[in-house]
């Protein structure tokens, strides 16, 4: 892995693991095996570095946004979603909890989280669509938007909500469990059975990562 790159992995690492306003330029210069000045030869400020990651994050929520629900396979294509979104919630955690730490977001994030926060509705929704045209959620069509605001909701700040209860061991599968039950009644026992299958899995692999 080049340097530069080594740098960022590294310090998104550190950001999410003792928060932002934390981690000074020696702790990172240390991580990465460098000295600090070879550290600012790749990053002149701290909020450069930021931005770097940030364009990296801007990728990830592209990438996931990118994804549609597969009529012939929907609680699969559903669950693959979760899992992809609980990973990159994993991975930038820092940036979405930290940043009263580093004050307003850096490009591209600035201009465009409200629309990602939309497109995450939307994408959401669109997934639980093709669940309830396929029978196996019996939900109203004119409630979904709703459904799937409430399911962004939980999702996006449940891993904090576990962390600040103190009880951050299986954070992800609670915080998916959780989402879960905003629609549990209204899915066949055999979906559920396989949601909650795959929310193991998600576990697993988002931890595996790490």
């Amino acid at each position: 892995m080049k340097t530069k790159d080594r740098i960022i992995l590294q310090a998104r690492l550190l950001f999410n693991e003792r928060g932002y306003g934390d981690v000074t330029t020696a702790a990172l210069a240390e991580a990465c095996g460098i000295a600090e000045g070879n550290l600012w030869y790749h990053f002149r400020t701290k909020r450069d570095l930021l931005q770097a990651i940030a364009e990296q994050f801007a990728t990830r929520v592209d990438s996931r946004l990118g994804l549609r629900p597969d009529p012939a396979d929907p609680v699969g294509s559903y669950c693959h979603m979760l899992g992809v979104l609980m990973q990159e919630l994993r991975d930038f955690r820092f940036l979405y909890r930290d940043q009263p730490h580093y004050g307003e977001h850096v490009e591209p994030i600035a201009s465009r989280v409200s629309e990602w926060l939309r497109a995450t509705d939307t994408s959401i929704a669109a997934h639980l669509a093709a669940l309830a045209e396929a029978g196996l959620l019996g939900w109203p069509k004119d409630r979904l938007a709703a459904l799937a605001t409430n399911a962004t909701i939980i999702l996006r700040y449940g891993l904090e909500h576990y962390g600040e209860l103190g009880e951050p061991e299986g954070a992800v599968r609670k915080t998916l469990r959780q989402h879960v039950t905003l629609f549990e009644h209204a899915l066949a026992e055999e979906v559920l059975d396989q949601i909650r299958t795959a929310i193991a899995e998600i576990e697993r692999e988002v931890r595996a990562a790490a």
